[in-house]
């Protein structure tokens, strides 16, 4: 399962309107971007109270990237 397709699934399974999410690859040469967009109404969710559910997020991305030697960023967009 790619980085990709991991912030995808877990993004689906928080938000109310699942076919809103869209995860976009920024590929660098050490770092990659992974760009999330929901459903405005959704973005509370995704992003959790005082940002803990994004926070989790970024932390299992910066997990699976060490393995890779990848550094690996999510931008939760607007």
């Amino acid at each position: 399962m790619s980085m990709k397709d991991l912030v995808e699934d877990i993004a689906r399974s928080l938000v109310d309107h699942p076919d809103e999410v869209q995860v976009s690859e920024v590929e660098g040469e050490q770092t990659t971007v992974l760009e999330l967009r929901v459903d405005p109404a959704d973005l509370g969710k995704v992003i959790g109270k005082q940002g803990r559910t994004a926070r989790a997020m970024r932390t299992l991305l910066g997990a699976a990237g060490t393995k890779q030697n990848k550094r690996v960023l999510l931008e939760i967009l607007e």
